[in-house]
């Protein structure tokens, strides 16, 4: 497996996992920084390519950790090139970049799997099957209040697309996973805006069931915090300690997804959390991002009529 990136995600994740998985050997490293990949290649004992193209040609995979409207380019070239695709999410921020991805995939007939974290920690992965056979589910609510950019915030993560799209595109995936992995498809979405960046989403799913979300980068520190229930005939279901670090641990959840990878690439099934998982998402986010915008510009306040001298 190539690797693609050199930001925190890189260093603290994808190297060390994939230097070490029993499934994948790290063939090489490219990024936007060759002195950041160079370094990043030799403390793996691995190659850095200036050059993507010809890593792509000594993998047979490659993993994604990089802003979503650079990998999804990489990735069409990393599919014609008949690598299979570990990629991050969103997998790209317009639907038509996603659609083209998923298209190339498709053409090139090599597998993919989009990193959603919660879907692959093993904990919340089995929790959340238990879910799915445990309800029918009347509704749920998926909330991330994080302060990544608040004045008084820690800055975790900090990147200028984060910055630019808000908690909608950064958290929001996080919430469509869970959600869906339980209650189902998303048919219709309806969005509005709330203070800073934050957004609330009404969600319907394919099952009849509906949810609710309410996303932001930019919650004042001390009100940070994460909310998951599932409400139906058996009670209400949250997850055990949730917000502790073992349902959401980035390390293991990546080998889990390396390992699906892997699977799939082998003649297994596709994973649920795939290239086409990856498209709907980013669908279901343009469209609430586009009723958010529109909801703003009627919601400015009227210019006062200028006086006649």
């Amino acid at each position: 497996m190539g690797l693609i990136g050199t930001g925190p995600w890189a260093t603290q994740t994808h190297a060390p996992v994939l230097a070490a998985h029993p499934d994948a050997t790290l063939a090489g490293i490219w990024g936007r920084r060759a002195k950041a990949a160079a370094e990043l290649a030799s403390s793996y004992a691995t190659t850095a390519y200036e050059d993507v193209d010809e890593l792509f040609a000594v993998s047979d995979a490659v993993a994604f950790a990089v802003p979503p409207d650079v990998q999804a380019p990489l990735a069409e070239r990393a599919a014609a090139a008949g690598c299979h695709l570990l990629l991050d999410k969103p997998v790209a921020t317009s639907p038509e970049a996603a659609r083209r991805l998923a298209a190339a995939v498709d053409q090139a007939g090599v597998s993919s799997v989009v990193f959603f974290t919660l879907r692959f920690a093993p904990p919340m992965a089995q929790w959340l099957e238990r879910q799915a056979q445990d309800g029918p589910w009347f509704t749920a609510r998926a909330d991330w209040y994080s302060s990544f950019f608040a004045a008084d915030g820690t800055g975790a993560f900090d990147s200028p697309w984060r910055a630019d799209k808000g908690g909608l595109w950064d958290v929001g995936p996080h919430a469509l996973a869970v959600l869906t992995a339980v209650l189902g498809e998303v048919t219709s979405v309806t969005a509005a805006p709330g203070p800073a960046d934050t957004v609330h989403l009404i969600l319907r799913h394919a099952g009849g069931a509906s949810s609710t979300s309410t996303l932001t980068l930019r919650a004042p520190h001390a009100a940070s915090g994460l909310t998951l229930e599932f409400r139906g005939e058996s009670g209400t279901a949250s997850p055990p300690g949730w917000g502790e670090s073992g349902w959401g641990d980035s390390t293991d959840a990546f080998r889990s997804a390396v390992g699906a990878l892997a699977l799939a690439a082998s003649g297994g099934e596709r994973h649920p959390c795939d290239v086409r998982f990856g498209l709907r998402v980013t669908e279901i986010l343009a469209d609430a991002e586009d009723q958010v915008n529109a909801r703003k510009e009627t919601e400015l306040p009227a210019q006062s009529p200028t006086r006649a001298s």
